[in-house]
Order: C-alpha cells, then structure tokens, then sequence
C-alpha cells in the first residue's frame, strides 16, 4: 500500500510508521501544525504539536529513511476543534476535543487530503485493532487493556475505517513498543506520552476558558430551585465536580453536594447530593456507525462514557432519530456534550454525544 504515516512526534507514531516501512508498504511520514503560534518546547507530558514535536518527528523519517513534510492543519484544527470546544462549554456542555480532533482532522481533513495523492491509507500510532470480516472492516478494542484507544476513535466510520492502519494494536504493552524504540535508535523512545488537552498546554483549563467565554456571576442552586451560593462563571464548572463551589447554604443533611447541572442560558448552576449523580439514561441525536449498522432497533451492547471508565452493560434503542442507552446499573455524573461508545464484546459499534441525561434520583417535591 501507499501509506501516509501521521506523525506526532512521539514514540508510538514512530513506531507505527517503522513497521509500516518493515511491512513493505510505501511510507511517507507527515507531522501536523495544528497551531499557527505552537510553543518551541513541550512542558513534560503537557501539550503536543510543538516544533520539538515536529523535529522529533522529522529525526524519527530521517531514521527510518522515509519522505517527511510537515502540513499545516492550523485553520481547520481552530475551526473544528478549538472552535468546538468553546461553542459547547458555552452552551453548557462538557466536550471532548481529543474526539473532534480524530473525526475533523487524522480521519478526515487528512484522510481526504491523503486519499486525493493516491494514498492507500492514513497509519497512526492509536492502540486499537481492526478486523476485515465478510461484513466489512471492524474496529476492535487493542490488546493492551491499559493502552487501549478505541473509545477515541469509535467516531470512525465505515468509509474512514476502510483507508486506516493501526500497527500497534496487537502489541501486548507499551513498555514493549518503548523497547523497539530504543532498539531501532529513535531518540523518542522515552519520550513522555501526552496529556490533558493539547491546545491548553499549561493545563489550566478554567482560567484559558474565562479569557475565551467570559467570566459572569450568577447563582448556585439546589435541586428545588432554592439560591445556595454564588459563583464566577458557569464554564468553570462540570457536572460530578466537588470543589470549588461556594456554597452559603450548607446541606439539611450536612452532606457534599456536587455539581449536577450547568445551565448557561441563565448562567446558573445546580447541586445536589452525591447520589443524584446516577443516570439512568442518555441519549443523543448525533451519533455514527463504526462499520456494519445493528439490525434490530433496539440491541444489548456495553456503553464507556469516558476514555478510560469501566464499560457498562445497557439497552440501547434507536426511535426518531434518537439514539438512547439505558444502562443495568446508573452511569455516575455523566455531562452533556460528553461522548458515549457502544460496544459488542471488544468490537466498537459506535458513538453518540450526550444530548440528555435522566437521573435515576427524582427530585423531592
């Protein structure tokens, strides 16, 4: 195959790319500007897509004796994900950027740019699998539990799914891909992996917000409509969260209370007990096929609301345009705008985000 190899910069693309080259497919190597302003140095494992990232990037193709050019996604990367995490934090929601990031821009700004020069597919260094079967292609959990990316790219589709390659998901650990590092000679080989979110590199996620959305006062709520506190700005707050919230009213009972509900249309905040958090159903409107569609309207799968939660077995059920899961036992805090992946077995089915959430605690009247 012609292959073009997405390279971040870090050791697990590098690899992925190297074996790519071992398999005998036609490699070129391609690093991502997704900032017009990227910092020249990483802070540790914080951020990505820095000019270290890019030469390291470069180092690795040169090892490997591959072609390199560094594109710049910069525009669309603003557009489609930066762009989108602020609209949702405005509208209340709590997003995930590391998703919109692999369906807008790796499968497909560059999958399309790659299939227009006669690429075959795009390979990254993601730890999941893929299965040709009689049904088409299907992507599968990896081997590695711990390493284990599927949840992030279960926004695949059918189409993307058929032009992708993943070299690393049958890899039993990561220490092992570290090793072939080391003993090819890729200066990445201890590199640190990447956390938090790329584009807020200093990991203060709060304060970049309120520069972007606004800081504005409103008040905290119970779960009655009573006013129990203040607070600085709406986006600062996600569903599930503790502290932080300035709370004047203690609670009758003298317990935590915990962040249930963010309303930004008159930018309050609602509370309630621990308990409250339990969800007993989510739905969406937005959501994909990772390869075949079920059959039936209504189909047992597993659910993970979060990259690396324990999957949950629910019934899901599809009427109206309205994809909704019902779990055995309550999801705990999960916020609009997060990112539900349905699972049979290790196969990936597919996504939605979260437009509703019922809790399974009804409010006392």
């Amino acid at each position: 195959m012609r292959v073009l190899a997405a390279m971040s910069g870090g050791v697990d693309s590098a690899v992925a790319a190297a074996r790519a080259v071992d398999a005998g497919h036609d490699v070129v190597g391609v690093h991502l500007a997704l900032s017009r302003a990227g910092g020249t140095l990483r802070a540790g494992s914080r951020g990505c897509c820095t000019i270290e990232d890019a030469m390291d990037a470069r180092r690795a193709a040169d090892r490997l004796g591959m072609p390199f050019y560094v594109w710049d996604f910069s525009e669309r990367f603003r557009d489609d994900v930066i762009d989108d995490f602020v609209a949702e934090y405005r509208a209340g929601r709590t997003p995930n950027p590391c998703m919109r990031c692999n369906e807008k821009i790796k499968f497909a700004a560059l999958l399309e740019r790659a299939i227009e020069l006669g690429f075959d597919a795009v390979c990254t260094g993601h730890y999941a699998t893929l299965v040709d079967t009689p049904e088409g292609r299907e992507l599968h959990r990896a081997s590695d539990n711990a390493k284990d990316q599927s949840y992030v790219l279960g926004v695949l589709t059918a189409e993307q799914l058929a032009h992708t390659y993943f070299p690393l998901g049958s890899t039993p650990s990561k220490a092992l891909v570290r090793a072939e590092a080391e003993e090819r000679g890729l200066t990445v080989a201890q590199k640190p992996d990447s956390h938090d979110i790329c584009f807020i590199p200093d990991g203060d996620t709060r304060g970049w917000l309120a520069d972007k959305v606004g800081a504005e006062k409103g008040e905290i709520l119970d779960r009655s409509g009573a006013v129990v506190g203040t607070h600085d700005g709406a986006h600062a707050f996600t569903v599930g969260q503790r502290r932080g919230l300035q709370l004047g009213v203690p609670a009758a009972d003298g317990k935590p209370r915990f962040v249930l509900e963010v309303r930004p249309v008159n930018n309050t905040v609602v509370v309630g007990p621990k308990e409250a958090l339990a969800c007993a159903e989510i739905a969406g409107e937005r959501f994909t096929w990772a390869g075949r569609a079920p059959v039936a309207s209504t189909f047992a799968c597993d659910v993970q609301i979060r990259a690396h939660a324990d999957p949950v077995p629910a019934l899901a059920s599809l009427e109206d345009g309205m994809l909704t899961v019902r779990p055995e036992v309550p999801f705990d805090g999960v916020a609009p705008g997060q990112t539900a992946v349905l699972y049979d077995g290790t196969r990936v089915i597919g996504q939605f985000t979260i437009d509703r959430t019922v809790s399974a605690v009804p409010v006392e009247v």
